[in-house]
């Protein structure tokens, strides 16, 4: 799951469905290559990619890349194609440790081609010479900045994960809230990366989320906390959790995948964060629960089974002010259980330095 951040750009109220945005709805049969690509009539959709990458000398660093599309209802009976009926927003980071904290950028464009825009059918987003595209089998992200750039193929090892019911996600007990949403665990990762100067060829393993929805946010939610978790038998872990402003629950629910491809929906009753340690950001005084103990009930297993959360590197905030309007907590992560490592993954975490606004 990703950020939804853009939405509170386009000015619609916050904690309802918008008139005039399609709702999201149980029963739609997701289908692909057609539901890769963009759904311009819902209000905010996402694609988002978030992996870990080794060099040739071990190094590792986690990256991100993520775009945003939002519909803002904004000039729609205006036959200009300038007008901006649809913004296209960016973000990309590389997490470092040998620089201790996230390099991060971010782009901002109406949908306008050729400088920025989405197509249907299709995975493929593009604003200012960033792009995510699908084609030949494998997904290509690329991104560029002064601080660092990378080139890089993704090539899946089996058909997408529907998290929720049947891609059918809920937010909140209230069906309103909820969105169509799925994922690409164990993506195989090659290609280039340049941080500071130096290029490098690296590999790695990496996680795709794609989401659309037209009212996400349940009434009292602050912000959300997300895993999602390439384990290293070939499985894979996305849970989440709607928060409060003091840190309740609202709502919880996942998905766990086995080694054999199949796949269990994790309800609210399954699925359980505790922080086990803060950080506070030097630089907005936000302070985020860094690490994690995560409990799951595994269905499959009969049986609870207790992981914990360790972060890369503490310092993984990221400040989109410029762009979506929020700051939030993006980072690599271990995930252990008894001790061991068994997967690495991304861990978000939105809120802490302020209410999410959608």
């Amino acid at each position: 799951m990703l950020l939804a951040l853009a939405a509170g750009r386009a000015g619609a109220g916050d904690d309802v469905e918008p008139a005039g945005y399609p709702p999201v709805l149980p029963g739609y049969q997701l289908a692909f290559p057609r539901d890769g690509g963009a759904h311009p009539d819902f209000r905010t959709e996402w694609w988002y990619v978030t992996g870990w990458l080794e060099d040739a000398e071990g190094a590792q660093r986690g990256f991100q890349i993520t775009f945003f599309r939002v519909r803002t209802r904004i000039g729609e009976d205006n036959p200009s194609r300038f007008a901006p009926t649809q913004l296209i927003l960016a973000h990309a980071a590389v997490a470092d440790p040998a620089h201790g904290r996230l390099l991060a950028a971010e782009r901002a464009a109406r949908a306008l081609s050729p400088l920025a825009g989405v197509e249907q059918g299709r995975t493929h987003a593009w604003v200012d010479g960033w792009s995510l595209a699908w084609g030949d089998g494998h997904y290509r992200a690329q991104a560029a900045d002064g601080a660092f750039s990378f080139d890089l193929r993704l090539r899946p090892d089996g058909p997408p994960m529907l998290n929720g019911e049947d891609g059918f996600s809920r937010k909140d007990a209230d069906p309103a809230h909820a969105s169509h949403y799925y994922s690409r665990p164990q993506l195989v990762v090659s290609g280039t990366l340049e941080v500071g100067g130096r290029r490098v060829e690296v590999a790695g393993s990496a996680w795709l989320d794609h989401e659309w929805s037209s009212g996400l946010m349940p009434p009292g939610a602050h912000g959300w906390d997300w895993i999602g978790i390439n384990l290293h038998d070939g499985g894979a872990l996305m849970a989440f959790r709607m928060r409060a402003e003091d840190g309740r629950p609202l709502w919880a629910a996942g998905t766990l995948r086995g080694q054999d491809g199949a796949a269990q929906a994790l309800d609210e009753q399954a699925v359980h964060f505790s922080p086990s340690r803060h950080w506070r950001s030097p630089r907005t005084g936000a302070r985020y629960p860094v690490a994690w103990r995560l409990e799951v009930t595994d269905g499959r297993e009969g049986r609870a089974r207790a992981f914990e959360i360790v972060p890369l590197m503490d310092d993984q905030e990221l400040d989109s002010r410029r762009s979506t309007g929020a700051v939030y907590w993006e980072g690599a992560v271990r995930l252990l259980e008894g001790g061991r490592e068994i997967g690495r993954g991304y861990l978000e975490m939105t809120g802490y330095a302020g209410r999410l606004r959608m």
